[in-house]
C-alpha cells in the first residue's frame, strides 16, 4: 500500500490573528475534506464527550469547527458516541447526553444535534461483517453510526492505561461499538490480583460494572469473580499498587486486534475523514472521571483520509517529544530502579502495549502505516 498523506499544523497563533478553531478549519480544507460528497448527506462525527470530572477531553469549540466545515459542504452533521460498559455518567443515552451537556456539548454550542449511536440502553446496534477479520467476524456497531452516509472521526490523542494511547483507531473501533460490542472487544482475558500487593482500598471495585470483583472482608483483600468478570481491564487502570495483572499474557494484544477489526467494520468502503488533536495528553483515557498532568506537550492538529496513517503520525510526533516535567511519565523515568523502554507510552504505563494494534490494522487493510507528513 502506498504512503498516505497526513496534514499537520501546530497550536501556535498570532496575536489578533485567527484562533485555533479557525486554524483547524483551514487544516481540514487543505487536507481535502471537500473531496467528500456531503451534499444532503447525513454525516456522523464520532468523538468522545468526556466523563464528568475529566477536563482533558476536546473542547466543544473544535467540534463546532468541524461541524461548520461539514455544513459549508452541504452535509447534515451530528455528533455521536456510543454508551459505555462501565459505571460512570455515559452508560445510557439519557445520562450520556446529560454528561455531554454538562461538558459543554449542546446543539447551541456545536451547531448540530447530538445522538447516542447505540440508542437508549446501548442495545441498538447492527452486525457489520469484518472482511479479513481474524478475531471478529461480525462487529456490533451503533446503528446511527452505520446509518450515516459519511463518517468523520474527531479524536483527542492521549495516553491509555491498557492500549498505550487512545487515537483514531480506539475512538472508532472501541467508541463505535455498542455496549455488547465493547464487551466483545474487552473479553480477551481475566485479571488476577496479588494478595501481597493488594491494599484493600476497594478503588478497583468502584470501576467494575459487572460484579466481577468481590471484597473479602475477613482478609481485607479484593478477589476476582470469574463468573461475572468480562475482562474489561478497568480495574487494572485504577490500581495504584500494581496488584492487578491479566492472567492471559496476550490479553492486551487481543484487545488491540479486535479494536482494529471493529475499526475496519466502521470505515470499510465508506466516505471517511479523520482528525486527531495531540493536546492535553493525559496518561489515561478520557473515560476516567479525572485527568492527570499531561505526559507530553501540546503538539498539534493532524488530519487524513487514513485513520491508521493518522495514528502512526501522531505516535511518531509523540515519541519525538520531550516528557512534561512532573508528569507520570517523567516521574517514572526519574525513578532509580525504573526500566526505560525508550517508548513514552510504555514508560508512562508499563502494563500497556500499542504496537500490535497498528500492525494488525495494517495487516487487515484498515490503511497504511507509511505516510507523507505535509506541514501547513
Amino acid at each position: 500500500m502506498s504512503a498516505s498523506k497526513v496534514y499537520f499544523t501546530d497550536f501556535h497563533t498570532q496575536a489578533y490573528g485567527d484562533g485555533l478553531p479557525t486554524k483547524l478549519k483551514k487544516l481540514l480544507r487543505k487536507a481535502g475534506i471537500g473531496q467528500l460528497d456531503m451534499e444532503g448527506k447525513f454525516v456522523a462525527i464520532k468523538m468522545h464527550f468526556g466523563e464528568l470530572g475529566n477536563v482533558s477531553f476536546l473542547r466543544p469549540n473544535y467540534a463546532r469547527a468541524v461541524v461548520d466545515v461539514v455544513k459549508e459542504l452541504g452535509g447534515k452533521p451530528f455528533l455521536t458516541d456510543c454508551n459505555t460498559m462501565y459505571p460512570g455518567s455515559r452508560k445510557n443515552a439519557l445520562e450520556h447526553l446529560e454528561c455531554a451537556w454538562q461538558n459543554g456539548f449542546t446543539p447551541l454550542t456545536v451547531g448540530c444535534p447530538l445522538m447516542i449511536g447505540d440508542g437508549l440502553k446501548g442495545t441498538d446496534d447492527v452486525l457489520v461483517p469484518v472482511q479479513g477479520g481474524e478475531y471478529v467476524k461480525e462487529a456490533k456497531i451503533g446503528r446511527a453510526i452505520m446509518d450515516a452516509d459519511v463518517f468523520i472521526s474527531l479524536t483527542h490523542f492521549k495516553g491509555h492505561e491498557m492500549t498505550g494511547f487512545g487515537g483514531a483507531i480506539k475512538n472508532i473501533g472501541m467508541g463505535c461499538g455498542s455496549r455488547a460490542g465493547k464487551c466483545e472487544q474487552h473479553n480477551n482475558g481475566q485479571p488476577q490480583i496479588d494478595p501481597e500487593l493488594c491494599r484493600g482500598c476497594r478503588r478497583c471495585q468502584r470501576e467494575c460494572a459487572n460484579e466481577g470483583l468481590v471484597f473479602d472482608e475477613a482478609a481485607r483483600k479484593m478477589t476476582v469473580d470469574l463468573d461475572h468478570c468480562v475482562g474489561c481491564g478497568r480495574c487494572l487502570g485504577s490500581c495504584n499498587f500494581d496488584a492487578i495483572s491479566f492472567a492471559s499474557s496476550n490479553a492486551v494484544k487481543v484487545l488491540n486486534c479486535r479494536m482494529a477489526e471493529y475499526t475496519k467494520a466502521v470505515v470499510d468502503g465508506r466516505p471517511q475523514f479523520h482528525i486527531s488533536l495531540v493536546v492535553d495528553v493525559s496518561p489515561n483515557c478520557d473515560c476516567h472521571g479525572e485527568n492527570d498532568v499531561p505526559i507530553l506537550p501540546n503538539l498539534g492538529m493532524f488530519a487524513s483520509f487514513d485513520a491508521l496513517a493518522l495514528d502512526q503520525a501522531c505516535v511518531d510526533a509523540c515519541l519525538a517529544a520531550a516528557p512534561m516535567p512532573g508528569s507520570q511519565l517523567a516521574k517514572n523515568l526519574a525513578s532509580p530502579d525504573f526500566h526505560d523502554h525508550h517508548d513514552h507510552f510504555t514508560n508512562s504505563t508499563p502494563e500497556s502495549e500499542w504496537r500490535s494494534c497498528l500492525e494488525h490494522a495494517e495487516k487487515i487493510g484498515v490503511g497504511s502505516r507509511e505516510y507523507e507528513l505535509i506541514e501547513l
